[in-house]
């Protein structure tokens, strides 16, 4: 067997939101689902206020579900299911006026210089 695998997303929501960190104090709105050296994908569902900051990698988010409003370098972006944002490493970016349904894959590229989270 190859050791792959197939993951549903209704399986990847299910846990979410995790438990409230400082950071996120209504619950983390995401788990990661692959950590491999130099790859690391997650399902992110932020509700209410999207608190991350800036990432030491590069990062794609492939939009799945709803929609919203993505704040990135300055600029705005509508965003919404079948969208697939590029960010790149250190860019501020966050999404905001989120619907309810709102749901993205996060995949970051490269290897992390810093533990990173959110």
């Amino acid at each position: 067997m190859s050791g792959g695998w197939v993951m549903k997303l209704g399986e990847a929501l299910a846990p979410l939101p995790l438990p409230a960190t400082s950071k996120w104090p209504d619950g983390e709105p995401y788990q990661c689902v692959v950590n491999e050296p130099g790859a690391q994908i997650l399902i992110f569902a932020p509700r209410g206020t999207d608190h991350q900051t800036p990432h030491n990698r590069n990062e794609a988010y492939f939009v799945v579900g709803g929609s919203a409003t993505l704040k990135m370098d300055g600029e705005t972006h509508a965003v919404g299911a079948g969208d697939l944002v590029w960010v790149p490493k250190d860019v501020e970016h966050r999404f905001c006026d989120m619907s309810d349904d709102f749901v993205t894959w996060v995949a970051f590229f490269g290897l992390k210089d810093t533990p990173t989270k959110g």
